[in-house]
Order: C-alpha cells, then structure tokens, then sequence
C-alpha cells in the first residue's frame, strides 16, 4: 500500500469546475505497474490526526512533485518567481513525512518531494535556478519536459537501483537544492554540481530524486524499488502486530 501525495486544485471536468484532489496518472502507474497498490492523499485538515491514521495503513510513502514550498519554513523572503504559498500541501506533506520517519516507513522524494524533505532536514533551497546557476534548462516550460544529465555515485543506494555513473532524465522545476539537510548524503550531481539525488544513511529507505521517473513509463526501477522496501516493511509490520497480538492472548 504506497501513498502518494497529491494537488488540490480548482479542476475542470465535464460540466464541473471543482476544487479537486488530483494526480497525473503516470505517479499512480509507476507504483502499479511495479507491483504496489496506489492510494491518493490529498491535503487534509487536523494534519496530524489525519496523517497518523493515513500512515498506519500504508507500507510506503511518495511525495510527488508540484508547487513551491513557502520559502518561510527555511527562513527566506520570497523571490518574486516562486509560487503563492499552499500552506495546506505543505503543512499535510511535512506531517506525513514525520510520521513516516518516526515509524522507519519507506520514503520516496520526486521534484518538490526531495524539496520537502531537504527543508524538514533543516535545508534551504535555491528559490530561482537561473539567477543562481545562469540557466533555465530544468525548466523550459510549455508542458515540456526538459532533459538533463546526472551523474550518479558509486557505492549509494541510488548507484545499487540506476547504475552509478551518468543518467538522462526528465526536469520540470526552477528550484532546487541549496544548502542539503542534516542527514542527507547528496548521491547525485549535475555539471553545474546543482544536488539531484540523496537519501538517508542507516536501514530506513529515504531516497529523493530532483528529477520526474514517472515520465519514463519504460524505467520503473525507482517505484520497484521502493515497493520492494515497502513489501520488507508490511512484513515487519505485520511481524510486530503478531508478536503484539500473542502477548494479549496470553495475557
């Protein structure tokens, strides 16, 4: 059971103009096709009852791509290109990341994903790429995906999922990685050392990526992958509520 986060947004549909949790069909494909049930979370009042209750009955976490964070939570003013704040994505996307960590669940980051855990880490972000890199090429707009190079570490768990050295893959996003988190280790890097991968040491599975896996429905080695975590923590899981359940029978 993978949940993924999602947009709640004014939608249009039919003969409906709504506002509507939704997310490309192409996250939830990624999960399915990899062998995992996809459950959509959108944001939620009474953030952390909701999340709690979410989270007991999921075996893995996705934090999807989407708007921009509100550059308060790292401590900065906001660049005149960054999106209005969405204070109940981040909020509802922040919780679930606690819980999920507090419990040792599988954690996968995509785009803003890795941005929100590089910011509940204590990171700060770029909050406009080209003035800080000189370049739009993570995001040339239109609906388009842009193609980048990155090069992975050797030795990292992203290395043992996508092969180290270089990967092309597909951008959409004008912020990224400023400052890394306390705990995170960078696992991969652009030409212009912009930060585009990193995950947690230690048994929990925490891995984020910068750029959007979904858009190669014929690459799904990073949703397998963290079914695969989540399959190992449904077991352990089911292992401690057992144990938990022989001590009542015996008590």
């Amino acid at each position: 059971m993978i949940g993924l986060t999602t947009y709640l947004e004014q939608t249009k549909y039919g003969v409906w103009d709504v506002r509507a949790g939704l997310l490309p069909q192409q996250y939830f494909d990624g999960v399915t096709g990899s062998g995992g049930v996809a459950v959509l979370l959108p944001p939620q009042p009474r953030v952390d009852a909701a999340a709690a209750a979410v989270l007991d009955g999921l075996d893995g976490l996705i934090l999807t791509g989407g708007l921009d964070i509100d550059p308060e939570r790292y401590g900065a003013e906001r660049h005149p290109e960054t999106n209005p704040p969405r204070e109940d994505r981040d909020e509802w996307e922040f919780a679930l990341l606690r819980g999920a960590e507090e419990r040792g669940m599988p954690v996968f980051g995509i785009c803003r994903g890795l941005q929100v855990i590089n910011v509940a880490h204590g990171g700060t972000l770029h909050q406009h790429l080209p003035d800080a890199l000189g370049t739009e090429r993570y995001r040339i707009g239109r609906a388009q995906f842009a193609t980048n190079t990155a090069v992975v570490d050797a030795g990292t768990r992203l290395a043992g999922i996508v092969g180290a050295g270089e990967i092309e893959v597909h951008s959409y996003h004008h912020q990224g990685v400023d400052g890394l988190g306390e705990g995170l280790i960078p696992t991969a890097r652009t030409d212009d050392e912009l930060v585009y991968a990193f995950e947690a040491p230690g048994k929990q599975y925490l891995v984020a990526v910068q750029w959007h896996p979904e858009q190669n429905s014929e690459d799904r080695r990073l949703f397998a992958a963290l079914v695969a975590a989540a399959s190992v923590y449904a077991d352990s899981r089911g292992s401690r509520q057992n144990t938990h359940s022989g001590q009542e029978v015996g008590a």
